[in-house]
């Protein structure tokens, strides 16, 4: 996995992200943000913050990590005229998580030059994403797909 180094503009997103309360709740990190915001990887510990009573990771912490990234991520891309809404999410747990996981989102160059062109005809295009949570050895635990609404500006 070739890793460019942050930008200081992706490094303060990164921070924010992982300052802002909703998300820091969760106890995922954000630890890496490329400095075209094409490529964000995130991080959830087992911990005492974020296991119940058997000693797994709670499954809406695991969600909750998931959740807003893709779509600040396209938010970001697309540039703030444009308003980037959840329609729905799809979330399998494959395996109890008991160890730390990670998550690694990417979108192509061509993939938003697609959603911007799209919506030049059509107010509201819709696009699913599907992201996992590994550990490190490789082993998916969760498995998500979420579909987001983009919405052009009026």
């Amino acid at each position: 996995m070739i890793r460019v180094k942050e930008s200081f503009e992706s490094r303060m997103w990164r921070w924010g992200g992982n300052l802002f309360p909703a998300y820091r709740r969760v106890g995922a990190r954000v630890t890496y943000v490329s400095p075209d915001f094409c490529e964000v990887h995130v991080k959830i510990p087992n911990t005492w913050r974020t296991r119940n009573h058997l000693g797994i990771t709670w499954g809406g912490g695991l969600y909750s990590a998931l959740d807003p990234i893709y779509g600040v991520m396209i938010y970001k891309l697309l540039g703030y005229r444009h308003r980037v809404v959840d329609k729905c999410a799809d979330i399998e747990f494959k395996k109890p998580v008991t160890t730390t996981v990670y998550a690694r989102f990417q979108l192509s160059r061509a993939e938003i030059e697609g959603i911007r062109s799209c919506l030049e005809s059509n107010p509201k295009v819709e696009r699913s994403y599907r992201v996992d949570l590994v550990d490190r050895a490789g082993t998916v635990h969760v498995s998500c797909l979420k579909t987001l609404c983009i919405l052009s500006s009026p």
